[in-house]
């Protein structure tokens, strides 16, 4: 993954109702959910979700496919891993300049 992809990626992340469309859609698996009822989900009307399911899937972190009179939203089959991937390379390349060591979060962090 480039900085350019894992930049959109973390930007679209960053914003609260996006962080918990995408977190109810690493929930539900590959077979994702509708509209609709991420809608309900979240408190959102539709057209507040559609923006944001819009800027979830230009950063490639969902894909959207028509059932019948539904679209239905899933999060993409590898980008997220990749992602964190990316995230994981980049802490490794930091703690290793700096001699820091990762460990276990602190229960207060872990919420």
């Amino acid at each position: 993954m480039d900085i350019s992809t894992a930049t959109m990626a973390f930007a679209a992340l960053s914003q609260p109702t996006r962080l918990e469309a995408f977190r109810l859609l690493a929930q539900a698996g590959p077979d994702g959910l509708r509209a609709g009822a991420i809608a309900d989900h979240l408190g959102v009307v539709a057209s507040t979700l559609s923006h944001h399911l819009s800027q979830l899937e230009q950063s490639g972190l969902v894909q959207s496919r028509r059932q019948g009179r539904h679209i239905i939203y899933a999060c993409h089959s590898t980008r997220p891993e990749r992602l964190c991937h990316y995230l994981t390379e980049a802490c490794g390349a930091v703690s290793v300049e700096r001699g820091m060591q990762f460990g276990p979060l602190p229960t207060a962090a872990r919420g």
